[in-house]
């Protein structure tokens, strides 16, 4: 009888276990996006320029050096920091100005952000500055867009290619 009645007991607590699980995979209803909206994600993986060209080592300076480290150029590590600009209709949505990581701020940057936005169309601008040796924009991107609800506009950076990918 013991046993049954442990069955019994076990099955009790599955059964309500089960339906408390059931209820809140079910409701409340969550909606990321409202009807609407779509969703612009900046996803950008970029190494910037150095800060500094490399240069030529003089000969006074190879002699100075331990014979393992006499290289012909001296080229500083350090990168530009990333400023980008993605504006909709003329208004700024995502503003970055990010420096690079690593103890020595010789890495590749990587930025990751989405924004919720209204549906329809809309004028895309991007600009983006990776060098402090440039005054403004070293990359430059203007594009009509027409967004549906609940639509992911992905914006991307072909580094070989030097231009925005826009999927």
């Amino acid at each position: 009888m013991d046993k049954v009645m442990r069955i019994f007991l076990q099955a009790i607590n599955f059964t309500v276990f089960m339906g408390v699980v059931g209820y809140f995979s079910i409701y409340p209803e969550f909606k990321y996006l409202q009807d609407d909206e779509a969703m612009i994600t900046l996803a950008i993986k970029h190494a910037s320029q150095r800060q500094k060209e490399c240069r030529k080592m003089s000969p006074e300076e190879l002699a100075k050096l331990p014979p393992n480290m006499r290289v012909g150029m001296d080229c500083p590590r350090e990168r530009s920091p990333l400023d980008i600009d993605v504006a909709l209709d003329g208004k700024s949505v995502i503003a970055k100005n990010i420096e690079s990581p690593g103890l020595h701020k010789d890495q590749t940057i990587d930025i990751f952000e989405s924004i919720k936005v209204k549906a329809g169309k809309h004028m895309l601008s991007i600009k983006m500055n990776d060098s402090v040796r440039v005054k403004g924009p070293t990359f430059t991107h203007e594009q009509d867009i027409a967004l549906e609800p609940a639509q992911l506009l992905v914006i991307q950076f072909d580094t070989a290619a030097g231009k925005f990918i826009i999927d």
